[in-house]
């Protein structure tokens, strides 16, 4: 007896078994993200972007030092990336790392190994020539929960003290008179 299975069954038991190695579905069209690969935090959860004011935007976040990043996605009106970016003031605790890709800005941040505490910096955002900036007020949460900071095993070899200079001795120069 032969059984005949639609393409459909196969594609949906198939996927069922990719959830259960836990490997992330596979990208449908387009390019992979070319930063996809970092390390992301163990801890990473963003607040919603809201607007403060016309041109100003803020955002939180709660991360963990772990050398992971977390990520704050945002768009201009039309759902386009913005054509530039910058940071001012940069964060004091950790780095900002700022991307387009696939018609989106990704705004990413990676607090210092094992800081704990709050930091913030602010994310310039340009839709364009002549076109005003808008600004991305970003305050993270860092959390240093269960961060060890690793000890090496073997330290560098102590560099040996030179020995003192001894003075030298000279004879003092003897003047004969005849």
């Amino acid at each position: 007896m032969r059984v005949r299975l639609s393409s459909a069954i196969l594609v949906t038991a198939g996927t069922m078994l990719a959830g259960c190695v836990n490997k992330p579905a596979p990208q449908a069209g387009g390019p992979a993200n070319p930063f996809g690969y970092i390390k992301r935090s163990a801890v990473c959860q963003v607040g919603p972007v809201h607007s403060v004011s016309p041109g100003q935007m803020a955002a939180t976040m709660t991360v963990r030092s772990d050398d992971g990043n977390c990520g704050i996605v945002v768009q201009q009106t039309g759902g386009q990336a913005y054509a530039s970016f910058g940071v001012s003031p940069a964060p004091e605790h950790g780095k900002a790392f700022i991307y387009n890709f696939a018609n989106h800005t990704y705004v990413t941040y990676t607090p210092n190994t094992a800081y704990a505490g709050q930091d913030r910096f602010t994310v310039t955002l340009i839709r364009g020539g002549g076109q005003p900036r808008e600004y991305l007020a970003v305050t993270a949460t860092v959390d240093a929960t269960g961060v060890v900071v690793p000890v090496p095993a073997v330290s560098a070899p102590a560099v040996p003290a030179k020995p003192a200079a001894t003075p030298v001795r000279r004879r003092a120069a003897t003047t004969r008179h005849h």
